[in-house]
């Protein structure tokens, strides 16, 4: 696994160049909170967006136990993490400017219903993984750097501070969701 200081090297490397130099971009990079992941760069700009991950060691995470102790509870938090993650991600989405879906932001929408989705995994040892698209920014057909740093070293981290951390959260929403007994004390705004 790769720092993020070699990521943003790496993607400085390749400033102006062609679109596909966002290729050699894929794989697992350490930021402080959190491993981000390029797991697949789209072709072009204009094509289906980039596939990414975000994944938080389940002690900085600090969701209790009783949040995903069996798969109910477990799928409840995904659920709730998902929608959290989106709502958090959303103000980003094309603040990177740029040509086709340049700055594009979002996860899976969730419907009504309370389900088990690929976009938000809760393991175990309470480490998440939330799963989102990206639209690498490009010139044209040229890499636009400045603007793929503003994306994965501000938006991203701090869209996953908001939206990833136990600490972070409104814990009565997250309670009343779980259906676990709620206290009177608030905090955060997710």
């Amino acid at each position: 696994m790769k720092s993020s200081a070699e990521l943003k090297k790496d993607i400085l490397a390749i400033d102006h160049r062609g679109y596909p130099g966002y290729k050699g971009l894929r794989g697992r990079y350490q930021f402080k909170d959190h491993v981000l992941s390029i797991d697949h760069v789209q072709g072009d700009p204009f094509a289906s967006p980039s596939h990414l991950s975000v994944h938080v060691d389940g002690h900085k995470a600090g969701f209790p136990k009783d949040y995903y102790q069996d798969d109910i509870s477990r799928i409840t938090l995904q659920d709730h993490l998902t929608r959290c993650f989106g709502k958090a991600l959303a103000p980003f989405s094309f603040k990177a400017k740029g040509s086709g879906k340049s700055g594009l932001l979002s996860v899976s929408y969730c419907g009504q219903q309370v389900l088990e989705r690929t976009a938000c995994e809760v393991s175990a040892d309470g480490s998440v993984t939330v799963r989102f698209e990206a639209g690498f920014p490009a010139n044209g057909r040229s890499v636009n750097a400045g603007e793929l740093v503003k994306m994965l070293f501000q938006f991203v981290p701090e869209a996953a501070q908001i939206a990833l951390f136990y600490d972070r959260l409104n814990k009565n929403a997250l309670k009343r969701r779980s259906n676990l007994p709620v206290t009177s004390s608030l905090s955060g705004s997710i």
